[in-house]
């Protein structure tokens, strides 16, 4: 069982030209000062050619990720609840906006093995309801991660008066599923949803990317008033993502654009409201892994985020 919905079903060589790829998105949002040194983060991919200036719609690579590592008693089981976290908002320049935030997996999905292995619909597939999420070398649980990010980028939304959603809270047992995390978003009408992730690849493979939905009409899947938008979303993240942290894009998934275009994720299929998944970093790397475990620069991942929700819902 692969590791996470959001990891790519087969491999694909790593591409170099990082310092190029982060001109294209720094150029593509229109944001002075948006760069910096990150190419100090980065670990080059083998191969030659330069960068695309457009994300890359190839499935990536497909990381063998084992099981997130507990180094801590299982905390007790919590009632399964379906309501979201909506807490109160300020006023500000994000007033009347409404932002649904979606931490990645949960933390205690390894105790419910039968209930996340159940096949739900994705629209033009059937996967798992949900996964247990990577985790560190030294036991650090994406889905803690996840968590831990969202909750400082939900602060930062509502400092600047947006209304946001949390489609888990750890305020349940397991999941929520993965069509279910995508009906969260739609019901809420949000104006944009991003779905918080750290992924789970091989050692010196290095950077963040952005999932982008592909377009996509089968079953209950119809993007094709969400590609657009959400492609403007996730660019804007991406280029105030680099800004922010000073990481770079991906080294091995997206030709180092930063951008990744997908097809097969459900929590996007499903979407009908814009959409991007990110990817922070690949906590399998040591490198990557000093930086997902440090709580000043989770602040600047949440800080990279809220940006470019924020560039996005100003237009």
């Amino acid at each position: 069982m692969r590791h996470d919905e959001s990891v790519p079903p087969t491999p694909r060589r790593p591409k170099p030209a990082a310092a190029a790829a982060l001109t294209v998105l720094c150029l593509g949002i229109g944001v002075s000062g948006c760069g910096g040194d990150s190419g100090a983060q980065a670990q080059p991919g083998k191969g030659g050619g330069p960068a695309p200036s457009s994300a890359a719609a190839s499935a990536p690579a497909s990381p063998e990720t084992p099981s997130p590592v507990r180094t801590s008693p299982a905390p007790s089981k919590k009632p399964a609840s379906p309501a979201p976290s909506t807490p109160v908002t300020a006023s500000g320049p994000l007033s009347g906006k409404t932002v649904v935030i979606d931490p990645g997996h949960n933390p205690d999905n390894h105790l419910h093995t039968s209930e996340i292995n159940r096949q739900v619909d994705i629209g033009t597939t059937h996967k798992e309801c949900d996964t247990t999420g990577t985790s560190t070398n030294s036991g650090y649980a994406e889905a803690r991660f996840t968590l831990d990010v969202s909750h400082r980028l939900r602060t930062l939304l509502q400092a600047q008066g947006a209304k946001v959603v949390l489609t888990y809270d750890d305020d349940r047992a397991f999941g929520p599923c993965v069509d279910e995390r995508a009906r969260i978003g739609n019901k809420a009408g949000a104006d944009a949803v991003v779905s918080v992730h750290a992924d789970g690849s091989a050692v010196g493979n290095r950077g963040f990317h952005v999932i982008l939905p592909a377009s996509v009409r089968g079953g209950g899947a119809d993007t094709s008033k969400i590609v657009g938008p959400s492609r403007d979303l996730g660019t804007r993240i991406a280029g105030l993502f680099v800004r922010a942290t000073g990481s770079a894009p991906s080294n091995y998934i997206g030709g180092n654009t930063g951008l990744d275009t997908r097809k097969d994720l459900g929590g996007l299929n499903l979407s009908t409201v814009p959409k991007v998944f990110i990817e922070c970093g690949n906590m399998r790397d040591p490198k990557d892994a000093a930086l997902l475990t440090s709580a000043g620069w989770r602040q600047k991942a949440a800080q990279g985020i809220a940006d470019g929700i924020s560039s996005y819902l100003n237009g």
